[in-house]
């Protein structure tokens, strides 16, 4: 690209996975020579603010004004940060989530070129003026291929998967210095993220116990979690060790696995969050959606997606339809032991690197 930088915006508002899998996308298009703006809801701001990804990160505070319902004042500051985006005078927006909640942004910011995908859902194309072929390609297709098919489009051809996250801050650091004080140094870190907001996500809290129970004694655990799965943490033996639930935001995590050599849990935010990381290795373990299209992305000697491949998977349901011995099955698989012997690989390997 030669002559004035074209300006993109990337119309990416949640989740925090999808987000975060939309990274390696805003790397190749900055690559590439494009100037790189990104809307953003609060679920992702803080990893998006200061990325190395983008130029400028532009909140839409879609999480309070659903919270707060409609109102006058919601719709002014809607207006408000579209003239924002409409002073931009973007030369290309792409709408990467497509759904009706980003459909009104797209369709309103006054890019020359809107672009959406053709299997976009909710009548999001209705905010683009070029469709272009089916990005989504099923459940054996990874989320962050799928947003690469935009780069393509646009002629940005790279094989570069590249995280970034942003700079780590003095104070964040000594927060974490705080909270970690207590660890044993002569041992790694292992990091166990067992919750979600998704109940059907959750894998069995007595396999998580026992995993806990044989780490015991071999790395330092640390749990992390929201205020509201302190008893879950507790139940799976997190008061024995550091127990950070409802102590921790996004950026305190970031840095928390920046220490650890892996961290474990479901198909969740803190998933993504330790894989866009780049330091530990990560377990994710699936019940109802599916591993191809959402697991860590990269290395298969490093990030592990792993499901009981039961006929039933993946659901994609928030409420198991099932009945009897199968009612949750997914919830139970797999067995403890087959985390296990991954975890002693990981283990194996971080002894032979040090």
């Amino acid at each position: 690209m030669t002559g004035k930088k074209e300006k993109i915006l990337i119309v990416k508002l949640s989740s925090l996975g999808d987000i975060l899998h939309n990274i390696p996308l805003a790397n190749q298009l900055k690559k590439a020579g494009y100037e790189v703006d990104w809307l953003v809801s609060e679920k992702g701001f803080d990893l998006i603010n200061g990325n190395p990804c983008v130029d400028e990160a532009i909140l839409a505070p879609v999480v309070k004004w659903k919270k707060k319902g409609f109102s006058p004042l919601s719709f002014f500051e809607y207006l408000k940060i579209l003239f924002r985006l409409r002073c931009k005078k973007y030369d290309i927006a792409l709408d990467t989530q497509g759904i009706f909640k980003t459909m009104y942004w797209m369709k309103f910011c006054g890019a020359k070129r809107r672009i959406v995908a053709k299997n976009a859902k909710e009548f999001a194309t209705w905010g683009g003026n070029e469709i272009i072929p089916s990005v989504y390609k099923g459940i054996n297709f990874h989320n962050v291929m799928a947003d690469l098919e935009f780069a393509k489009y646009l002629g940005v051809n790279s094989d570069e998967i590249i995280f970034t996250l942003p700079e780590t801050s003095k104070e964040t650091k000594a927060k974490v210095d705080e909270l970690l004080k207590d660890i044993d140094k002569t041992k790694p870190v292992v990091v166990i993220a067992p919750a979600t907001t998704w109940r059907l996500k959750h894998w069995d809290k007595d396999n998580w116990r026992k995993v806990t129970d044989y780490l015991d004694g071999k790395v330092n655990l640390v749990f992390t979690g929201g205020p509201k799965d302190k008893e879950l943490l507790s139940y799976i033996g997190a008061d024995k060790f550091i127990n950070l639930a409802g102590k921790t935001d996004l950026r305190d995590l970031q840095e928390i696995f920046s220490r650890s050599i892996l961290v474990m849990a479901p198909d969740s935010g803190s998933a993504h969050l330790a894989r866009a990381v780049n330091i530990p290795a990560v377990i994710s373990i699936f019940t109802c959606t599916p591993p191809k299209m959402f697991g860590p992305f990269g290395d298969e000697n490093k990030y592990f997606s792993v499901n009981g491949n039961l006929d039933c998977q993946p659901c994609f349901t928030r409420e198991c339809h099932l009945q009897g011995d199968r009612h949750e099955k997914c919830l139970n698989f797999p067995k403890p032991d087959e985390i296990i012997n991954i975890v002693n690989k990981i283990l194996q390997n971080y002894k032979n690197s040090v």
